[in-house]
């Protein structure tokens, strides 16, 4: 879809293989940045959640081992599974923010999110009965 866009760009007798080369490479290692980013946004969240919330040493013990348990737990989760739990529950996005951010429709983000928290919710069980 770039490429077609940008065809107004194309200068004519140019070759068109390595404009078209190019577009995919931009787009490749567009995609890759944002993938990594993608990634650090659950445990920058989950830090962000830690330091609003003091609680005890004890205490604070028993989440750590919790969230490190879900945070490894979620990294096995789909991509988009990994945004919509994060849109929904880490960021505090409305549905409809979560759509606007996702790029999808309200009731997309409705049953990707009941379906990645199913998802969760049977990993986080294996676990603990394995």
């Amino acid at each position: 879809m770039k490429a077609y866009r940008s065809l107004n760009r194309f200068r004519p007798g140019a070759p068109f293989r390595p404009w078209l080369m190019t577009i995919v490479a931009n787009e490749a290692r567009n995609q890759r940045k944002a993938a990594g980013r993608r990634a650090n946004l659950v445990l920058r969240a989950a830090d962000e959640m830690a330091r609003e919330n003091p609680i005890s040493p004890e205490a604070s013990v028993v989440a750590a081992e919790r969230r490190s348990e879900l945070m490894r737990e979620l990294e096995g989760l789909r991509e988009e599974d990994r945004m919509v739990i994060s849109c929904r529950y880490f960021l505090g996005l409305s549905e409809a923010e979560t759509a606007a951010a996702l790029g999808c429709a309200k009731g997309t983000v409705k049953s990707r999110t009941s379906r990645a928290l199913g998802r969760l919710r049977e990993r986080m069980v294996n676990d603990d009965a394995g």
